[in-house]
């Protein structure tokens, strides 16, 4: 009950704008004691080793256990953790990369019908969206200069969801080769990543409650533990000190690891 209302607490402060905007203040105010640079690595560093945090769980359930399984359970659990946090950024880093040629897209039509020449306006545009990746030097220098743009676009799609680049360059192509209209070729491209970014959402939507599901079935044996030992049953010494516990805990972690395993790859098939 005790970690409940902490965690209901926590949420309720995280949730309010008044403490957001707290600790944004905060924060610039660390940044300009430390400065930008520090702050941004000192925030990279804590974001990156977040996974560490199983271990101070893992030390204190071998406390309250006295057993160096749940030492050893949390060693194994850093990696995995560590692993669905990348995958996990990595996503979502593609999702932004899509986001970015969208708005590019955007911001280019709306250069060119302001009146602009097709090299000046993705020059224009790239400095407000930002979504050329890696190869954005080669794609600018190519606008910049009358060099081959489809090319340089296409260069770039290589990148983590960047595949609109590809279409991008194809409308370019179109316009300089056939003298089609550039900004309706790529008004056509923003409204399809516009389309396709809905249909994601509204897929994630459908899931959310299967993935609710998910976390409700995984939370359950801890749940266990805890009325377990609210009832007086001392469930961390019979799981750990005890050969029938050992055989359940093994048989029991087996099982919930195959059940993550069975319910995420339902979920992922769904997804994809």
């Amino acid at each position: 009950m005790a970690g409940c209302t902490g965690l209901a607490g926590g949420l309720a402060v995280a949730r309010d704008p008044g403490a957001r905007r707290a600790r944004a203040l905060s924060r610039r105010g660390r940044e300009a004691r430390w400065g930008p640079a520090t702050g941004v690595m000192l925030r990279t560093l804590f974001e990156r080793r977040r996974e560490w945090l199983c271990a101070p769980v893992a030390a204190l359930l071998a406390a309250l256990g006295d057993s160096v399984l749940p030492l050893l359970a949390g060693a194994v659990a850093v990696p995995l953790v560590g692993r669905w946090r990348r995958r996990r950024a990595q996503r979502r880093g593609r999702e932004q990369a899509t986001d970015g040629v969208m708005s590019l897209c955007g911001a280019v039509v709306g250069e060119l019908r302001a009146g602009r020449e097709p090299g000046q306006a993705l020059l224009a545009a790239s400095r407000s969206a930002g979504a050329l990746g890696a190869a954005e030097s080669a794609v600018l220098a190519a606008a910049r200069f009358g060099g081959d743009v489809p090319g340089a676009l296409r260069q770039a799609a290589t990148g983590p969801g960047l595949d609109g680049l590809a279409g991008m360059a194809a409308c370019w192509r179109v316009a300089v080769d056939g003298g089609a209209g550039l900004a309706a070729g790529l008004a056509r491209l923003e409204s399809a990543l516009r389309g396709e970014r809905r249909r994601r959402e509204e897929l994630r939507a459908q899931l959310a409650g299967a993935w609710s599901t998910v976390a409700v079935l995984a939370s359950l044996p801890v749940m266990g533990l805890g009325l377990g030992a609210a009832l007086g049953a001392d469930p961390l010494r019979v799981l750990l000190h005890s050969p029938g516990g050992l055989v359940c805990l093994a048989a029991g972690g087996l099982l919930e690891a195959a059940g993550l395993v069975w319910a995420t790859r339902i979920v992922r098939a769904a997804e994809a």
